[in-house]
């Protein structure tokens, strides 16, 4: 999931006002990002709340300093693009959990097909704040750490909630 030298290139020339650079790096990020945002608020609004994130990253990308963390950075603002959606039609909801008592918790290293894991990602048994934590780390295939800084929430928080998202999902299977 780490930004490519061809991509680091493209933020550095995109910032140096070249609209070719730009193009191909927005190009180079969207199917990831629609994948992201789809599987966060829904396939109905992920090209409207694209679209929105793709405006920032365009606009904001000329004070992005590291080029290198430049996919990272385009995550974050799609996170904050979907969750602030999500707010807007009242289908957020997030449980209350004492983050100090599992920051000491390990997170689980499970190794699912990507077929059950694209699946699984579209349940309406994940809460929006697990389904983002469980598609970065899945499929975006980001360690937790970075999807600790993506989303902008302690380490513990992500295990949490890749916790209650996998317990969630085991429910889900075990009911059919």
């Amino acid at each position: 999931m780490a930004t490519s030298i061809q991509e680091a290139q493209w933020v550095l020339r995109a910032q140096c006002d070249d609209r070719e650079a730009l193009e191909r790096l927005l190009r180079s990020v969207q199917p990831a990002l629609r994948r992201y945002v789809a599987g966060l608020i829904g396939p109905e609004d992920a090209d409207d709340v694209l679209q929105d994130v793709l405006i920032v990253v365009s606009r904001k990308l000329y004070w992005l300093e590291v080029p290198e963390l430049f996919r990272a950075w385009a995550f974050r603002i799609a996170s904050r693009a979907s969750f602030r959606h999500l707010k807007k039609r009242k289908r957020w909801s997030e449980p209350l959990v004492d983050e100090a008592a599992l920051d000491d918790v390990a997170a689980p290293e499970v190794v699912v097909p990507d077929d059950t894991v694209r699946d699984l990602l579209n349940s309406a048994a994940l809460t929006p704040a697990s389904r983002a934590v469980l598609v970065l780390h899945f499929q975006e295939e980001m360690p937790l750490a970075h999807v600790a800084a993506v989303l902008e929430i302690p380490l513990g928080t992500v295990k949490s909630r890749l916790a209650f998202g996998l317990e969630a999902l085991r429910r889900q299977l075990g009911e059919k």
